[in-house]
């Protein structure tokens, strides 16, 4: 078993220690160190859940339209990522890739909303946002893959699997299912297609 320290909480709403992706519906007791976010949409950038975790220390991760917004809430530090951007914060080595659909318009290229491949503690996570398969993320590199499954506004499981076996991590942790959108029938559908190439871990 591949040791890690993420954890999807709600939706896409994931933890690695105390870094936070996209907060949602948070009830655990959490203080962030970094909050990421990965775009606009209600269930990734929500203020009210960010104010449960938030500390005058936290650092924000977030593309340009979320981070104008961010300002207006927040006096913290503010990292401004682009699509192909690569920074270092404090432990964390960071890559922004872009983060969109191919064939549904919720979710846009030109939008500018991302994708992360964070590296901590010797781990690259890959955590994908809202997404399609696409020439950008069929690039992506990593040790932890946290992939949308549920369909709709995103990939599918079977598509999901499709892109888990080009990208190739050591372990795949599925999100965006079975709570907004997407079903139980969603990870079975991965699971089917992924025919046990892969190790994964369900949370939802």
């Amino acid at each position: 078993m591949f040791k890690h320290n993420a954890q999807v909480l709600y939706h896409s709403s994931i933890k690695i220690d105390d870094i936070f992706i996209d907060p949602y519906k948070i009830t655990g007791e959490y203080k962030a160190k970094y909050i990421f976010i990965t775009h606009a949409h209600y269930d990734h950038y929500s203020v009210e859940d960010i104010k449960k975790i938030v500390t005058a220390q936290t650092i924000f991760v977030a593309p340009s339209d979320v981070a104008k917004d961010l300002k207006k809430n927040f006096k913290n530090e503010i990292i401004v990522m682009h699509p192909e951007q690569k920074v270092t914060i404090g432990e964390l080595s960071v890559y922004a890739f872009p983060s969109y659909n191919v064939n549904k318009n919720f979710h846009k290229k030109e939008f500018g909303w991302l994708g992360y491949l964070i590296e901590y503690k010797g781990i690259k996570y890959a955590i994908l946002g809202d997404c399609d398969e696409n020439e950008d993320n069929r690039k992506i590199k990593c040790d932890v893959l946290i992939i949308p499954i549920g369909g709709t506004y995103t990939m599918n499981g079977k598509e999901a699997a499709n892109l888990t076996k080009i990208i190739n991590p050591k372990l795949v942790i599925l999100d965006h299912y079975n709570a907004i959108v997407g079903t139980k029938e969603n990870e079975k559908e991965f699971k089917d297609a992924l025919n046990g190439k892969f190790y994964y871990e369900i949370f939802l």
